[in-house]
């Protein structure tokens, strides 16, 4: 019982729908002596993270909620395949809303792809998820590695420390969802290798043209 129930708040503190808010975090605050630590002003990082925060996290939340009590899912967790793909379609439609709201802000645009991004990515799990249930959970640590990698190597900075934190956490989550008998090994790959596909090549493709 006591496994299962630190599994359950692994999955809470690793939920998807903060990784983006996490994302924020690391760039800003965490990784430091980069353009986003030292070119930002403080204020600026905090508004930006906190609006990430809300549309990536708190609505998306809120609108799951919402589902719940008028009894459109059965629960809150999700755990029935048949029961995500609307509520990740909501999810992803929340990430191209906030996308298109820091379009014309003067923000690194590396913020913006990381949120759209996130968008691509949960709309490929909701129609992935017709068929086959893949792992939201890592999708969205894979796209955080994703975004390191990329901007590791368009930025020619060493984030390999940071890499193995992301690894780490991810593989505490996929022993978390096992546990929790959410999903099989081969679901939980499939999204992990998901998310970095999604980041990795948007970031390399804005990359080209100069978009970072």
């Amino acid at each position: 019982m006591k496994l299962k129930s630190l599994s359950f708040w692994i999955s809470a503190v690793f939920h998807p729908l903060l990784m983006a808010t996490y994302g924020c975090l690391l760039i800003f605050f965490s990784i430091k002596n980069t353009i986003f630590d030292y070119l930002t002003p403080l204020g600026v990082k905090w508004r930006i993270t906190l609006i990430v925060f809300l549309f990536s996290c708190l609505f998306p939340a809120i609108n799951i909620y919402i589902l719940y009590k008028l009894k459109r899912i059965p629960s809150l967790t999700l755990s029935e395949q048949k029961e995500r793909t609307f509520p990740y379609l909501m999810t992803a439609a929340f990430y191209f809303g906030l996308f298109y709201l820091l379009l014309d802000l003067n923000i690194w645009p590396t913020v913006k792809l990381f949120v759209l991004g996130g968008g691509i990515a949960i709309l490929l799990v909701s129609l992935i998820n017709l068929k086959y249930k893949i792992s939201a959970h890592l999708t969205g640590v894979g796209g955080l590695l994703g975004a390191l990698i990329a901007l590791s190597y368009l930025l020619k900075f060493d984030m390999t420390l940071y890499y193995m934190i992301v690894i780490l956490v991810g593989g505490i989550l996929a022993s978390a969802r096992l546990n929790l008998n959410e999903h099989r090994p081969s679901q939980l790959y499939t999204g992990f290798a998901l998310g970095i596909f999604v980041q990795t090549v948007l970031f390399f493709i804005c990359g080209k043209i100069n978009f970072i």
